[in-house]
């Protein structure tokens, strides 16, 4: 008896593990937008063109980080209190204007630049002062209370390096070194297809077999997260030569191309014939769970990524596979997530040689470790188990169980952004 092989991917080939495929990719993508000045307001998310190198220190100068009394530490007294008269008061954005006198105090607020000379700075809290003299505690610490000049950036350092994804507080370091504007690369120009005659938009009536399309929405809010430049081309119906016309077309005005469903090995997947009569696929099953039906190659110019048509699996193979390819075609530096190490609170078996991406939740235990549970459905359907779940359990290739206790990976959505 003829035993049929139950895996639908079987006559498609070798299927190509996710860590090869994703090397392979990089060596022959690299950056292809351009660049531009942006305003400080409009950087946010974008990509930095150039290193951005300190056209000074911050601070400039040694300046007071507290408010009190600036003084010589070698007019302080080694035992016992020390009183001094105040002979200035500096706030900031003032200076003395004259080098400090030994023997003097000088009354400073914090971020005043520090008197010349002076090297220690006394808390109000710690001081008694009738207006004219100041007593200052025994004890002092030479140096304590002043920010040296240069602390937080050195002159002449990169302090943003190109390809960075900028964020807020880059945005305001930028701004603390005097940059008003500043270069950035082109936004990535993305073109979102789905396939498939069932496919209706949100809000059409919905006839015998149709379902509402989800992954090009979910696509597109992905796309734009990253700082994309995104353009809706809806559905595609399920012809080999519809698909084909949009894709040449979509090609020639995108540097990235995005489909997702038709990339299975049925009558009725016709999106690889498609790519391969405009372009090539450098690769199309990968050995992973859910989305083997993943395919990236190029139509014409473009860079073209074909996705599953489970949502589950649009979402996985994007933020896993795609995503990295996109980051690297926008000129963006390597922003590979760093996994962290949870205990298993839940059993699962998986087959070897692929790679396995589960749905978890987060729980801090008695011990104050984190512990991460499994959403109890499998489904590459479930749209709402991503929607329940803080982020995905990545299983390697090696393991074949896991077991309650065991330590696994587990990649936060919030660090897949």
């Amino acid at each position: 008896m003829v035993q049929l092989d139950n895996d639908c991917f079987a006559f498609g080939g070798p299927m190509m593990a996710v860590g090869p495929a994703l090397a392979l990719l990089m060596q022959r993508v690299g950056p292809v937008t351009g660049r531009e000045e942006v305003p400080l307001t409009a950087a946010l998310g974008r990509v930095l063109a150039d290193d951005l190198v300190a056209p000074f220190s911050v601070p400039p100068h040694d300046n007071a980080a507290v408010d009190g009394y600036a003084v010589f530490h070698d007019d302080l007294a080694a035992a016992g209190p020390t009183t001094l008269p105040v002979t200035a008061r500096v706030a900031a954005g003032q200076s003395l204007g004259h080098p400090a006198v030994r023997g003097e105090a000088v009354r400073i607020f914090t971020g005043a630049p520090m008197p010349a000379g002076m090297d220690t700075v006394v808390m109000q809290e710690d001081c008694r002062s009738d207006g004219a003299t100041v007593t200052l505690p025994p004890g002092i610490r030479r140096g304590v209370n002043r920010r040296l000049s240069g602390e937080d950036v050195t002159k002449g350092s990169v302090v943003l390096a190109a390809g960075r994804r900028l964020r807020p507080e880059d945005i305001g370091l930028a701004a603390s070194l005097g940059w008003r504007t500043l270069a950035v690369r082109t936004r990535l120009r993305v073109a979102v297809f789905s396939t498939g005659d069932e496919l209706r938009e949100p809000g059409a009536a919905l006839d015998a077999g149709a379902v509402y399309d989800a992954n090009r929405f979910t696509l597109i809010a992905l796309l734009a997260r990253l700082g994309c430049a995104v353009t809706d081309l809806g559905i595609l119906p399920d012809r080999v030569e519809a698909i084909r016309d949009a894709l040449a077309a979509a090609s020639a005005t995108h540097d990235a191309l995005i489909t997702s469903g038709g990339m299975s090995t049925g009558e009725e997947d016709h999106v690889k014939p498609a790519v391969e009569a405009n372009g090539r696929l450098d690769f199309w099953r990968l050995a992973i769970k859910p989305g083997r039906p993943v395919a990236l190659g190029r139509v014409r110019d473009a860079v073209f990524v074909g996705l599953p048509g489970n949502p589950v699996a649009v979402v996985v193979t994007f933020l896993r596979i795609a995503r990295p390819i996109l980051l690297r075609l926008m000129g963006a530096a390597d922003e590979t997530p760093t996994p962290i190490p949870v205990r298993a609170a839940f059993t699962h078996k998986k087959k070897p040689d692929r790679r396995e991406y589960l749905r978890g939740s987060l729980t801090r235990a008695a011990d104050g470790g984190l512990t991460v549970t499994k959403y109890p459905r499998d489904g590459a359907g479930v749209l709402s188990s991503l929607v329940d779940s803080d982020g995905l359990i990545e299983l390697p290739e090696d393991l074949d169980c896991v077991e309650p206790g065991m330590m696994v990976d587990f990649l936060s959505f919030k660090e897949l952004h």
